[in-house]
């Protein structure tokens, strides 16, 4: 097996693994990032962890078939209950969930964050909520990456823990601290789109009969944050 097995976004999650790292990876469905990293060698071992019993039994299914049941360990549990105190777990990864489930999994087991080098976070949706979380418990943004793969825009989010309080602006928690200042083509792309559909909901709400001005404030702000951004 090889990176080639893994989807764009997956490699691309996977790629910020540190050579070496003992990984559990939460919500791992299929154990894709686990068994891709083991069979190329890039971790020893690891811990895939679902909370559902169907992802979980096609995890089992797919370290079995590829032959890695004793360097994998896939287990039943909630959250970050899947890792356990002898595993030596230093990175973790979360990928394909809201930022909100994201954020909770993390705040439930925050206890389990202590000896964690690295997270790798990959919210589909509100990755502002990730980052506010990640700047309350001193983590530090170390990089991000965006990318597009079949009609959908992924961010990545890369933390490490921190010395010093972590402090972000609004604007780098809203467009990323590492994304705002590479303003790569996509990240271009995804937030021209965001502010053309913006426009067409206001135009919409202002022909409503019943006026939301709290919903239109909203949007006006946001398209003003989104072109200072785009034309900074």
């Amino acid at each position: 097996m090889n990176k080639n097995h893994l989807t764009k976004r997956l490699t691309a999650v996977a790629s910020y693994v540190p050579q070496g790292a003992r990984l559990a990876d939460i919500g791992s469905d299929h154990a894709m990032i686990p068994i891709n990293l083991v069979a190329n060698g890039k971790v020893a071992s690891a811990v895939a962890g679902e909370v559902i019993i169907g992802p979980f039994s096609r995890a089992q299914t797919a370290v079995a078939a590829a032959g890695l049941t004793t360097q994998i360990q896939v287990r039943l549990a909630d959250g970050l209950t899947a890792i356990q105190a002898g595993d030596q777990i230093d990175t973790i990864v979360i990928a394909g969930m809201g930022g909100n489930l994201i954020r909770d999994i993390l705040a439930r087991g925050s206890q389990k964050l202590k000896n964690i080098q690295r997270l790798i976070l990959e919210p589909n949706v509100q990755a502002d909520v990730v980052r506010t979380w990640l700047a309350q418990q001193q983590f530090m943004i170390v990089a991000e990456t965006i990318l597009r793969e079949d009609q959908h825009t992924y961010e990545i989010i890369v933390a490490e823990p921190s010395s010093q309080p972590v402090v972000y602006t609004a604007q780098q928690i809203k467009f990323g601290p590492c994304l705002v200042r590479a303003k790569t083509p996509i990240f271009h792309a995804k937030w021209q789109h965001q502010l053309l559909t913006n426009q067409r909901i206001l135009a919409n709400l202002t022909q409503a009969q019943q006026p939301q001005p709290a919903k239109i404030s909203a949007l006006k702000t946001e398209n003003q944050q989104i072109m200072e951004v785009l034309n900074g």
